[in-house]
């Protein structure tokens, strides 16, 4: 082949490779150009209310009896019998234990016997000095012998008194050997059962009271200053949600617990039949605030170079801004914020790690937004 159809054939394929490479930039080109517009992100905000004065302090305790008798032998020995156990209702006066009565019945019969033989010592002595009064009045004794058998019969009258207390003493010991319930009440606690030697004052059952029922929570000295005693609480139960009651603050320990540092406080209730014994309760009380706080979700807040902020709202461009914030108690409802908003703030609930500074967003609809507006 010739050198000038060499040269036409490379002209004709450069200019062919050109045009393909034109296309593919003006492809490209015009892909660009047609790519999406930036995603728009719908948020979900909340409309801060105004701001509330009081907050509430809740506290989660069980339910007791206001009286709770540990009950014992007053004597020592060997249990024989338990006729209560746990969950049993007794009444006042109903024997729950007895103890064996062998050698304390001995000691009655000893004493009965030593009171007898007291008794004989008496009149024998009353015998003498009637007799010793006779002969003196006849002038057959002198004065003395009548002063010894006056002696004689105050002696015996004493010892006759001695052995009566002491049967007296010997048959209370017999009938400590029966335990007894002081009131009517439900036993909630077992401490000795049968064949066992038990000592006397060792607690053998345990027995509460049901007719004043109280729950038992533990305060904080943070907020102890809150209750006092004659403040109304609410008090609900998990049992039953639609059981609410409104009880006083009976008692608030004058210590903190050498292991929690928590204060006891007693809240009693008013009687009710659905409140029983070892329930789990809530007890509510409002307390005025430190200052006016505005509650937020816990979920809207966000740390920015080291300080708490919320993302808010600007409705009318649609996008959010870093407002910092100062946090003030944690509730049930989430958080209060003492400083940095103002009732009507539209602030982001969720999503705040997807926030920057004026990004634009999707706002929900009417509706949608009347829905989260914090109370």
């Amino acid at each position: 082949m010739n050198t000038p159809n060499r040269m036409r054939i490379r002209t004709s394929v450069l200019l062919a490779g050109l045009a393909i490479g034109s296309g593919l930039l003006t492809g490209c080109a015009e892909e660009k150009a047609e790519a999406p517009a930036a995603v728009i992100r719908p948020v979900k905000v909340v409309e801060i209310a105004p701001a509330a004065t009081t907050r509430t302090l809740s506290y989660s305790g069980s339910v007791k009896s206001r009286t709770e008798m540990n009950l014992g032998f007053r004597v020592a020995g060997k249990l024989i019998e338990r006729k209560a156990d746990i969950g049993d209702r007794v009444k006042k006066g109903e024997v729950l234990a007895r103890l064996d009565p062998t050698d304390y019945q001995l000691a009655v019969q000893s004493a009965e016997a030593d009171l007898r033989s007291a008794q004989k010592a008496l009149e024998t002595a009353d015998l003498a000095i009637r007799r010793a009064e006779t002969l003196f009045a006849q002038k057959a004794v002198p004065k003395a012998q009548v002063e010894q058998a006056q002696l004689s019969y105050d002696q015996a009258a004493a010892t006759r008194t001695a052995a009566q207390s002491a049967l007296e003493q010997a048959k209370n010991q017999l009938a400590y050997a029966e335990l007894t319930s002081d009131r009517d009440g439900i036993v909630s606690a077992v401490s000795a059962d049968r064949g066992q030697v038990v000592s006397a004052g060792a607690a053998v059952l345990t027995v509460v009271a049901d007719d004043e029922k109280e729950v038992q929570i533990a305060v904080p000295e943070t907020e102890i200053s809150e209750f006092s005693p004659g403040k109304t609480v609410k008090a609900s139960f998990w049992a039953d949600t639609a059981l609410a009651l409104t009880g006083k603050v009976r008692e608030v320990s004058g210590s903190a617990d050498p292991q929690s540092r928590t204060f006891s406080v007693r809240v009693s209730l008013p009687a009710d039949d659905h409140v029983l014994i070892g329930m789990t309760a809530m007890i509510e009380a409002e307390t005025h605030a430190d200052a006016a706080e505005y509650a937020v979700p816990l979920t809207a807040l966000a740390e920015k170079d080291g300080a708490k902020i919320v993302w808010t709202v600007d409705p009318a461009k649609a996008t959010v801004h870093a407002r910092p914030v100062e946090v003030g108690a944690f509730t049930a409802d989430g958080v209060g914020v003492i400083s940095g908003l103002k009732a009507g703030d539209l602030v982001v609930a969720a999503g705040t790690q997807f926030m920057r500074e004026n990004l634009t967003v999707k706002l929900p609809d009417v509706g949608a937004l009347a829905e989260n507006i914090l109370n």
